[in-house]
Protein backbone atom coordinates (compact mmCIF):
# COMPACT_ATOMS: atom_id res chain seq x y z
CA UNK A 1 0.00 0.00 0.00
CA UNK A 2 3.12 2.59 -0.43
CA UNK A 3 2.48 5.72 -1.58
CA UNK A 4 -1.43 5.29 -0.69
CA UNK A 5 -2.96 8.35 1.83
CA UNK A 6 -3.91 7.32 5.14
CA UNK A 7 -7.51 7.57 4.18
CA UNK A 8 -7.00 5.17 1.02
CA UNK A 9 -5.04 2.56 3.55
CA UNK A 10 -7.39 2.91 6.13
CA UNK A 11 -10.27 1.38 2.80
CA UNK A 12 -7.99 -1.00 1.68
CA UNK A 13 -7.82 -2.54 5.22
CA UNK A 14 -11.71 -2.59 5.10
CA UNK A 15 -11.69 -4.35 1.74
CA UNK A 16 -13.43 -1.61 -0.22
CA UNK A 17 -13.07 -2.30 -3.87
CA UNK A 18 -15.57 -0.29 -5.28
CA UNK A 19 -17.38 3.36 -4.82
CA UNK A 20 -20.56 1.86 -3.31
CA UNK A 21 -18.36 0.45 -0.64
CA UNK A 22 -17.63 3.49 0.66
CA UNK A 23 -20.13 3.05 3.85
CA UNK A 24 -19.33 6.68 5.82
CA UNK A 25 -20.98 5.89 9.26
CA UNK A 26 -19.43 2.21 9.34
CA UNK A 27 -15.76 3.56 8.56
CA UNK A 28 -16.44 6.32 11.18
CA UNK A 29 -17.28 3.56 13.63
CA UNK A 30 -14.43 1.56 13.28
CA UNK A 31 -12.46 4.38 14.08
CA UNK A 32 -14.24 4.66 17.34
CA UNK A 33 -16.47 7.57 16.16
CA UNK A 34 -20.70 7.25 15.94
CA UNK A 35 -22.43 9.50 13.77
CA UNK A 36 -25.94 11.26 15.23
CA UNK A 37 -27.85 13.53 13.54
CA UNK A 38 -29.07 16.78 15.10
CA UNK A 39 -30.17 20.29 15.05
CA UNK A 40 -27.21 22.84 14.60
CA UNK A 41 -27.69 26.67 14.92
CA UNK A 42 -23.98 27.89 13.76
CA UNK A 43 -22.39 25.25 12.16
CA UNK A 44 -22.50 21.90 9.75
CA UNK A 45 -20.61 19.18 11.83
CA UNK A 46 -18.90 18.54 15.10
CA UNK A 47 -17.07 16.81 16.95
CA UNK A 48 -16.14 15.76 20.55
CA UNK A 49 -13.83 13.02 21.43
CA UNK A 50 -12.25 11.60 24.68
CA UNK A 51 -9.76 9.26 24.27
CA UNK A 52 -10.09 6.94 21.37
CA UNK A 53 -13.98 7.45 21.02
CA UNK A 54 -15.58 10.35 19.66
CA UNK A 55 -19.20 11.46 18.56
CA UNK A 56 -19.73 13.36 15.42
CA UNK A 57 -23.41 15.14 14.80
CA UNK A 58 -24.12 16.33 12.00
CA UNK A 59 -27.46 18.29 9.88
CA UNK A 60 -29.58 15.20 8.98
CA UNK A 61 -31.18 18.05 6.66
CA UNK A 62 -29.83 18.71 3.38
CA UNK A 63 -28.21 17.26 0.83
CA UNK A 64 -27.02 13.67 1.52
CA UNK A 65 -23.93 14.25 -0.80
CA UNK A 66 -22.79 17.48 1.87
CA UNK A 67 -23.91 15.61 4.76
CA UNK A 68 -21.33 12.67 3.59
CA UNK A 69 -18.61 14.89 3.12
CA UNK A 70 -19.23 16.55 6.43
CA UNK A 71 -19.21 13.29 8.28
CA UNK A 72 -15.86 12.75 6.13
CA UNK A 73 -14.10 16.36 7.08
CA UNK A 74 -14.58 15.24 10.90
CA UNK A 75 -13.19 11.94 10.39
CA UNK A 76 -9.95 13.77 9.03
CA UNK A 77 -10.12 16.42 12.10
CA UNK A 78 -10.29 12.75 14.37
CA UNK A 79 -7.27 11.34 12.27
CA UNK A 80 -5.20 14.59 12.12
CA UNK A 81 -6.13 16.73 15.20
CA UNK A 82 -7.02 14.41 18.03
CA UNK A 83 -7.87 15.75 21.59
CA UNK A 84 -9.47 19.32 20.59
CA UNK A 85 -13.32 19.36 20.27
CA UNK A 86 -14.27 20.78 16.80
CA UNK A 87 -17.12 22.73 15.42
CA UNK A 88 -16.77 23.45 12.09
CA UNK A 89 -19.29 26.22 9.87
CA UNK A 90 -20.41 25.40 6.43
CA UNK A 91 -17.78 27.99 5.18
CA UNK A 92 -15.07 25.79 6.69
CA UNK A 93 -16.09 22.41 5.13
CA UNK A 94 -15.60 21.95 1.69
CA UNK A 95 -13.57 25.54 1.13
CA UNK A 96 -11.87 25.42 -1.84
CA UNK A 97 -10.64 29.18 -1.98
CA UNK A 98 -6.97 29.82 -1.59
CA UNK A 99 -7.27 30.81 1.68
CA UNK A 100 -8.63 29.24 5.12
CA UNK A 101 -7.25 27.92 8.35
CA UNK A 102 -4.55 24.88 7.39
CA UNK A 103 -6.55 22.51 9.97
CA UNK A 104 -9.67 22.65 7.82
CA UNK A 105 -7.60 21.83 4.41
CA UNK A 106 -5.95 19.02 6.11
CA UNK A 107 -9.40 18.25 7.05
CA UNK A 108 -10.90 18.96 3.18
CA UNK A 109 -8.06 16.58 2.05
CA UNK A 110 -8.91 13.11 4.43
CA UNK A 111 -12.54 13.53 3.53
CA UNK A 112 -11.53 13.52 -0.55
CA UNK A 113 -8.91 10.81 0.16
CA UNK A 114 -12.02 8.86 1.85
CA UNK A 115 -14.53 9.67 -0.17
CA UNK A 116 -13.16 9.16 -3.24
CA UNK A 117 -9.86 7.30 -3.42
CA UNK A 118 -7.38 7.49 -5.85
CA UNK A 119 -6.98 3.91 -6.50
CA UNK A 120 -10.32 3.77 -7.78
CA UNK A 121 -11.27 7.47 -8.59
CA UNK A 122 -8.44 7.33 -11.24
CA UNK A 123 -8.75 4.34 -13.26
CA UNK A 124 -12.76 5.11 -13.91
CA UNK A 125 -11.96 9.23 -14.42
CA UNK A 126 -9.30 7.85 -17.25
CA UNK A 127 -11.91 5.79 -18.57
CA UNK A 128 -13.49 8.77 -20.34
CA UNK A 129 -12.67 10.26 -23.79
CA UNK A 130 -12.39 13.99 -22.28
CA UNK A 131 -13.01 16.02 -19.65
CA UNK A 132 -16.37 17.25 -19.16
CA UNK A 133 -18.71 18.40 -16.23
CA UNK A 134 -21.02 15.43 -17.60
CA UNK A 135 -17.92 13.03 -16.67
CA UNK A 136 -17.76 14.97 -13.60
CA UNK A 137 -21.27 14.15 -12.71
CA UNK A 138 -21.40 10.56 -13.41
CA UNK A 139 -18.24 10.43 -10.93
CA UNK A 140 -19.99 12.17 -8.57
CA UNK A 141 -23.29 10.11 -8.77
CA UNK A 142 -20.33 6.90 -8.23
CA UNK A 143 -19.13 8.32 -5.55
CA UNK A 144 -21.82 9.87 -3.79
CA UNK A 145 -19.87 13.49 -4.06
CA UNK A 146 -20.87 17.05 -4.87
CA UNK A 147 -20.19 18.51 -8.20
CA UNK A 148 -17.81 20.79 -6.91
CA UNK A 149 -15.80 18.13 -4.86
CA UNK A 150 -15.47 15.63 -7.49
CA UNK A 151 -14.44 18.61 -9.91
CA UNK A 152 -11.63 19.14 -7.51
CA UNK A 153 -11.10 15.61 -7.60
CA UNK A 154 -11.11 15.38 -11.02
CA UNK A 155 -8.67 17.74 -11.77
CA UNK A 156 -6.24 16.23 -9.44
CA UNK A 157 -6.37 12.99 -10.93
CA UNK A 158 -7.28 13.63 -14.31
CA UNK A 159 -4.30 12.22 -17.19
CA UNK A 160 -5.46 15.58 -19.24
CA UNK A 161 -4.24 19.28 -18.80
CA UNK A 162 -6.93 20.98 -17.33
CA UNK A 163 -8.17 23.28 -14.33
CA UNK A 164 -11.31 24.85 -12.79
CA UNK A 165 -11.21 28.17 -12.24
CA UNK A 166 -14.42 30.29 -9.90
CA UNK A 167 -15.31 33.67 -10.67
CA UNK A 168 -18.19 35.87 -8.97
CA UNK A 169 -19.38 39.32 -9.96
CA UNK A 170 -16.75 40.87 -8.28
CA UNK A 171 -13.68 38.65 -10.40
CA UNK A 172 -11.49 35.79 -10.07
CA UNK A 173 -12.51 33.88 -6.47
CA UNK A 174 -10.12 30.97 -7.12
CA UNK A 175 -8.63 28.42 -9.05
CA UNK A 176 -6.81 24.89 -9.20
CA UNK A 177 -5.08 23.25 -12.22
CA UNK A 178 -3.48 19.92 -12.07
CA UNK A 179 0.08 19.12 -12.94
CA UNK A 180 0.15 18.82 -16.61
CA UNK A 181 -0.41 22.74 -16.35
CA UNK A 182 2.73 24.86 -15.58
CA UNK A 183 2.76 27.61 -13.42
CA UNK A 184 2.76 30.26 -16.55
CA UNK A 185 -0.97 29.45 -17.41
CA UNK A 186 -2.39 31.91 -14.67
CA UNK A 187 -6.06 32.74 -15.60
CA UNK A 188 -7.23 36.35 -15.68
CA UNK A 189 -9.07 37.53 -12.90
CA UNK A 190 -11.98 39.03 -15.03
CA UNK A 191 -14.06 36.99 -17.54
CA UNK A 192 -14.08 37.59 -21.12
CA UNK A 193 -17.32 39.08 -22.64
CA UNK A 194 -16.63 36.33 -25.59
CA UNK A 195 -16.43 33.36 -22.82
CA UNK A 196 -19.85 31.34 -22.16
CA UNK A 197 -18.75 31.97 -18.73
CA UNK A 198 -20.46 35.76 -19.00
CA UNK A 199 -24.12 34.39 -20.22
CA UNK A 200 -23.78 31.47 -17.27
CA UNK A 201 -22.62 34.10 -14.42
CA UNK A 202 -25.19 36.84 -15.11
CA UNK A 203 -27.87 35.44 -17.64
CA UNK A 204 -30.81 32.38 -17.04
CA UNK A 205 -28.54 29.34 -17.91
CA UNK A 206 -27.22 27.32 -15.79
CA UNK A 207 -24.19 25.56 -17.91
CA UNK A 208 -23.19 25.72 -21.54
CA UNK A 209 -21.63 23.65 -23.82
CA UNK A 210 -18.22 22.58 -24.20
CA UNK A 211 -16.79 25.14 -26.58
CA UNK A 212 -13.01 26.01 -28.03
CA UNK A 213 -12.20 29.79 -27.41
CA UNK A 214 -9.22 31.42 -28.17
CA UNK A 215 -6.68 30.92 -24.71
CA UNK A 216 -6.12 35.06 -24.49
CA UNK A 217 -10.30 34.83 -23.58
CA UNK A 218 -8.63 33.45 -20.07
CA UNK A 219 -4.49 33.69 -20.10
CA UNK A 220 -3.24 36.87 -20.51
CA UNK A 221 0.40 35.32 -21.52
CA UNK A 222 1.45 37.34 -24.40
CA UNK A 223 1.57 34.29 -26.47
CA UNK A 224 -2.01 32.82 -25.42
CA UNK A 225 -3.36 34.65 -28.88
CA UNK A 226 -2.06 31.66 -30.49
CA UNK A 227 -3.71 28.95 -29.00
CA UNK A 228 -7.03 27.77 -28.12
CA UNK A 229 -8.60 25.99 -25.24
CA UNK A 230 -11.85 24.36 -24.47
CA UNK A 231 -14.05 25.54 -21.81
CA UNK A 232 -17.07 24.72 -20.48
CA UNK A 233 -19.30 25.99 -17.61
CA UNK A 234 -21.56 25.38 -15.10
CA UNK A 235 -23.85 27.61 -12.55
CA UNK A 236 -22.01 27.56 -8.81
CA UNK A 237 -23.60 28.49 -5.55
CA UNK A 238 -23.63 31.70 -4.74
CA UNK A 239 -24.19 33.10 -8.09
CA UNK A 240 -20.92 32.02 -8.81
CA UNK A 241 -19.60 30.31 -11.91
CA UNK A 242 -17.24 27.23 -12.53
CA UNK A 243 -15.37 26.82 -15.31
CA UNK A 244 -13.67 23.52 -16.65
CA UNK A 245 -10.26 24.62 -18.92
CA UNK A 246 -8.50 21.77 -20.84
CA UNK A 247 -5.47 23.10 -22.41
CA UNK A 248 -4.29 21.89 -25.48
CA UNK A 249 -0.70 19.89 -25.48
CA UNK A 250 0.90 22.51 -27.75
CA UNK A 251 0.47 24.98 -24.63
CA UNK A 252 2.40 22.53 -22.59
Amino acid sequence: MKGLAQAEKLLQSLGVTRPDEIDIEAIAWTMGAKVRNGILESCEARIIGFRDQAIITVKGDGDPRRRRFSIAHELGHWQHHRGRSSVCRASEIGSFSQGGAGIERQADNYAADLLMPAYLFRPLAAAHRRPSFEVIDALAAAFSTSRLATALRFIDHSPWPCMIVCHSQNGRRWFRRNSGIPDHWFPRDSIDPESDAMEVLYGNTDRSRSTIIGADAWFDRWDAERFNVTEECVKGFGNNVITLLTLSDRMI
